[in-house]
């Protein structure tokens, strides 16, 4: 312990990072800045071609950021240098599975490549997001296998990350690092590493507090913006304008947190976290009523902002079957490359059950749609023109980037479905979902 210590004040620890993904990269990049010696692990071979040639795969994460750390950082796809990093970081994904259940295979595949290689004196911090006990349940057990002991041979922490992509408002290093170690010392050392990039470390006594510090965090706010959401379906009946009840709100200093409603919730985190703990609740007997309702008025969304169009296409004279729609923005939020969970492709998907004639997306950031779970086949971007725009029936707004041209889309669009409030003024062509 004391060893590791010294070698993480003196910046001569090696960090290794697992997963170079929107969390383990910045991640990776900003133990570089601090001139650690760090080696990014990562199963794709072709962002590990990328980023030792100093090119980016993220948009927000300039290329001269990578060039810049290439002193001190190299990616790697052999797990066989496992053993050479003396702090471990683990960022790989846990999604759900087609049931809902939670898919932790890609941390146990990452804790046996790691136990394999462990050795003496190895900091291990898991920062995916999962259920409480899955750092005492899931992953020690795994690293056990090497033959070497927990919090005595080597040391284990979770620390949730905290990354929030295209926020401008706060810089990483200045979100504050919850750290929960599986011993004192494990403790101890994880705050010391995380102490060297982060202006604030906050330790709790155990990683099941930082297991379900992350998730409350997200589960917070799925419940309030399924509470708008809701909210808003209620108003829109009543010709009661939601955005313009939420400014008025928020003019209390006290007591009251603005929230806005969407098109359906996006992302790694707030569509998938809560129902880790959902489903981890079962264990001890208890539903949580909550957190599945919110679950439940998110995942409506998409389908009501369809009804919306359908009934706006149906006051003009026309069929969804027969027409044509262009979604704007695929992305699960404004202004960034990343469209897991994203509303946008689930509201092509239910257009698409629902036989329209032709449904489209433009986004900026994302020139592709790979396939994956919820799309079968490549999709492209459309160019985003005057004479491209006019040849849909409608379009729905689903990420408001902020480089969209709108007066050119208000000027050229039969119909507009607004989900983000991009229109504050009523428009003929515009309706708000």
């Amino acid at each position: 312990m004391e060893n590791l210590a010294k070698k993480i004040q003196n910046r001569t620890a090696i960090v290794g990072v697992i997963g170079l993904g929107y969390v383990g990269l910045p991640l990776a990049l900003r133990f570089a800045k601090k001139r650690f010696k760090v080696i990014g692990f990562d199963v794709d071979k072709e962002k590990v071609s990328l980023l030792n040639n100093g090119k980016s795969y993220i948009s927000h994460i300039k290329e001269n950021e990578i060039k810049e750390a290439l002193n001190f950082f190299q990616a790697t796809s052999e797990m066989k240098l496992l053993s050479q990093p003396d702090a471990i970081v683990i960022c790989v994904p846990t999604p759900l599975d087609a049931h809902n259940q939670p898919d932790l295979t890609y941390i146990k595949n990452t804790a046996s490549e790691i136990s394999r290689r462990l050795r003496k004196g190895q900091l291990i911090s898991l920062e995916s997001t999962t259920y409480p006990g899955t750092t005492r349940e899931i992953l020690v057990p795994e690293l056990g296998k090497s033959g070497l002991m927990s919090g005595k041979d080597f040391f284990v922490v979770f620390s949730p990350e905290r990354e929030d992509p295209g926020n401008k408002n706060f810089t990483a290093e200045r979100v504050p690092k919850i750290v929960g170690g599986l011993t004192n010392n494990c403790l101890n050392l994880g705050s010391l590493l995380y102490g060297t990039i982060f202006e604030k470390v906050v330790p709790v006594s155990s990683v099941e507090i930082a297991e379900s510090a992350k998730l409350l965090e997200n589960i917070y706010r799925s419940v309030n913006i399924a509470l708008v959401n809701e909210l808003k379906v209620l108003f829109d009946r009543m010709g009661i304008n939601i955005w313009e009840v939420i400014e008025a709100a928020k003019t209390k200093p006290f007591g009251f947190q603005a929230f806005y409603p969407g098109p359906g919730l996006g992302g790694h985190c707030i569509p998938i976290d809560p129902f880790y703990l959902t489903w981890k609740a079962r264990e001890y007997d208890f539903h949580t009523r909550f957190i599945e309702l919110a679950g439940e008025i998110n995942s409506s969304m998409p389908y009501y902002v369809v009804e919306k169009l359908i009934d706006a296409l149906n006051a003009r004279g026309k069929a969804l079957q027969r027409s044509k729609v262009l979604i704007i923005g695929v992305a699960y939020k404004k202004d960034i490359d990343d469209a897991r969970e994203s509303p946008g492709i689930r509201i092509m998907k239910i257009l698409e059950e629902k036989n329209v004639r032709k449904v489209d997306y433009y986004d900026p950031y994302i020139p592709e749609l790979v396939r994956c779970r919820q799309i079968c086949h490549p999709i492209f971007s459309i160019k985003f023109s005057r004479s491209t725009i006019s040849k849909y029936d409608a379009v729905i707004i689903v990420t408001d980037h902020s480089c969209i041209d709108y007066k050119l889309l208000l000027s050229t669009s039969h119909l507009i479905i607004d989900t983000r409030n991009v229109y504050k003024r009523k428009y003929k062509n515009v309706v708000k979902a």
